[in-house]
């Protein structure tokens, strides 16, 4: 399996497919962090970028390599175990764009309430912004992994469906990734530090389950 992740992660690398949903996250943070702002409102916009992110980064993970060339690592190593890595390197760069995001709002941001007078400890919070991130980190991926081949063939359905799908991942309420972003923000308010728990290991569970799905059936459809 390293070998498989480290091929993968030189391929995304060498395509330079990564640069356009690194750019879509920097302008995300461009656009929704200043400096000043409160620091939980902060993590609580920019960990919601991460899901359209991370899915994005699994298609280009999961589309990247030409037919021969995955034809070639399956038989060698398994269509299964292939598909798997190429969700896992996916994930690692999402992993990257979320710390880098988590360093940009520590940086940036008041550490107090969203009326200045709260004092937010800058640690707890960014521990809290952290594992909100891999909420969404892990929700995107899933989408990812689910809104592409080879659940999805058709690229004229599989982008619309994916868009669609972290956009509603981000406003519906029974979302893990919009109860890690809203937890944030309400908390933003008074400078209460709401650990995302419950939708971490919910989203854990649910990852997993999708990128399972995923690998199975690429080795029936590889």
């Amino acid at each position: 399996m390293i070998a498989l992740l480290r091929y993968q992660t030189a391929l995304l690398i060498g395509s330079h497919r990564w640069l356009p949903p690194v750019i879509l996250y920097a302008a995300w943070l461009a656009i929704g962090i200043r400096s000043g702002d409160a620091i939980l409102g902060a993590f609580g916009w920019s960990v919601g970028g991460l899901v359209p992110a991370a899915a994005w980064l699994t298609r280009v993970c999961v589309t990247n390599e030409p037919p021969a060339a995955r034809n070639c690592a399956a038989a060698a190593a398994g269509p299964g175990r292939v598909h798997l890595a190429c969700v896992l390197t996916a994930a690692g760069a999402g992993l990257l764009l979320a710390l880098i995001g988590t360093a940009v709002v520590v940086l940036l941001s008041d550490p107090h309430s969203d009326n200045h007078y709260v004092a937010v400890p800058v640690l707890p919070a960014a521990f809290a912004g952290l594992l909100a991130a891999l909420v969404c980190l892990l929700m995107g991926t899933a989408v990812g992994a689910l809104s592409n081949w080879p659940v999805l063939r058709s690229t004229g359905w599989s982008i619309p469906t994916g868009l669609l799908a972290a956009l509603l991942l981000l406003v519906l309420g029974a979302s893990p990734a919009n109860a890690a972003v809203s937890g944030l923000v309400t908390g933003s308010i008074d400078g209460t530090i709401s650990t995302p728990w419950l939708p971490l290991a919910a989203t854990a569970l649910i990852a997993a389950a999708a990128t399972a799905a995923a690998c199975a059936l690429s080795s029936r459809r590889g």
